[in-house]
């Protein structure tokens, strides 16, 4: 997919001033960068270093929990990606925000979406990523990559989506973000599951 037909096809859209929240959860925002390269977009992501303390080891999206200072959870997008990336915010354009979702971790999470400069230069935080990387985006627009395990949690029926690429496992709330992009640019939401993971 190239960055004119996503602009085409994905009706993005910016959150109000106010930030939408749930009550009892965390507000936390993490940017899915997208980079165009001579066969299409591609996605950036990261897998956190394994001495984290909270999801070591996985595959992630930059991003964190907001900060008091942060003017909006699109700044807390930016400024966790130059924490983490060391990526400054002029490298980005924004396109605009998928809906926002909890997780099982009791974070609020908005999704923001952003066209990443293609001459960019990753120093990833050694404390907090251990490598980084970027997938087709057509890869993950592809529900047949997608793999489901639903199990019972708290009464009902809890989905985790697994996606593997290369030597790397994209799973939990990452994949789950990655699989609303997939289902808002390309219409394919018939082919889901019903069940929506936390």
């Amino acid at each position: 997919m190239t960055r004119d037909e996503l602009l085409t096809r994905f009706l993005l859209t910016l959150p109000p001033a106010a930030a939408i929240a749930r009550t009892g959860l965390d507000q936390a925002a993490v940017l899915l960068p997208l980079v165009e390269r001579d066969n299409g977009l591609h996605l950036l992501l990261t897998r956190r270093s394994s001495q984290l303390r909270h999801h070591g080891g996985q595959v992630s999206l930059p991003g964190g929990r907001r900060d008091p200072g942060d003017e909006s959870l699109i700044a807390t997008a930016l400024r966790e990606t130059r924490e983490e990336l060391g990526i400054a915010a002029r490298q980005l354009q924004i396109l605009g925000c998928l809906p926002p979702r909890p997780t099982v971790s009791r974070f609020w999470v908005q999704p923001v979406i952003g066209l990443l400069d293609s001459d960019y230069v990753a120093t990833p935080n050694p404390d907090e990523v251990a490598r980084v990387f970027e997938v087709p985006l057509d890869c993950l627009l592809d529900p047949r990559h997608y793999h489901a395990w639903t199990f019972p949690r708290e009464g009902r029926a809890h989905t985790v989506w697994f996606l593997p690429w290369q030597d790397e496992l994209i799973w939990g709330a990452t994949a789950a973000i990655i699989r609303q992009l997939a289902e808002q640019t390309t219409g394919w939401r018939q082919h889901w599951p019903a069940n929506e993971p936390g």
